[in-house]
């Protein structure tokens, strides 16, 4: 059946009915990959603020490490130490490049808390897109949640973008969640716990990606 519907890779090209594998061959399933022993596992990890998402400093926590999954999971994009929400787990490094490269424009989804009440004018102007140090961000779309509080899906990933962003429309963040990266979203996953990807949800993420 799954090969039937060309789901099975030998060696990286699309398996037939009747193609022979040897031990030495790579075999990959989509959706549920393998090879040379190694099962490629994507989890959801709920960050808490404080904790880092990579190269620690002093007695700093890296996500990967609080997460209990093993040494050879890591997160695939960042959040800052001050922002919490999804982070991305896996030990496929195939998907670092094709999931963070702003060529590729994958959404990823942010709630955001201010300092002051929000003027439609600003909402606005990050939908547009403002200008940060010389460069100005692509059109998002902007949800306004309420008085101080906002939605934003971006399709690139500059460093600390939202924080520029918004600073650039006066105002300072108070609280920067992230809620979904693509199909993959944080929903009621308690923060400092993670969640191995469903099936359905796996296998929709590695077709985006084109793997």
């Amino acid at each position: 059946m799954l090969i039937q519907k060309g789901k099975v890779r030998v060696n990286g090209n699309t398996a037939v009915l009747g193609t022979k594998i040897s031990k030495s061959d790579v075999v990959e399933i989509v959706g549920s990959v393998r090879a040379h022993g190694l099962e490629y596992r994507y989890f959801a990890y709920n960050k808490p603020k404080g904790v880092v998402s990579s190269a620690p400093q002093g007695n700093e926590e890296t996500a990967a490490a609080l997460s209990g999954l093993g040494k050879n999971f890591f997160p695939v994009g960042r959040l800052d130490k001050n922002s919490r929400g999804l982070l991305v787990l896996t030990n496929d490094g195939r998907i670092v490049d094709r999931l963070l490269s702003p060529k590729y424009a994958h959404e990823k989804e942010y709630v955001v808390s201010v300092d002051k009440k929000l003027r439609t004018s600003a909402l606005h102007s990050l939908q547009k897109g403002v200008r940060i140090e010389g460069y100005r961000t692509k059109p998002a779309v902007v949800t306004k949640i309420n008085d101080r509080t906002f939605s934003i899906v971006l399709t690139e990933g500059k460093k600390h973008q939202i924080r520029r962003m918004t600073m650039a429309i006066g105002y300072q963040v108070t609280d920067l969640k992230r809620v979904r990266i693509m199909n993959i979203r944080l929903g009621s996953l308690k923060e400092g716990t993670s969640r191995e990807l469903g099936s359905k949800e796996r296998e929709t993420l590695l077709v985006s990606l084109a793997l």
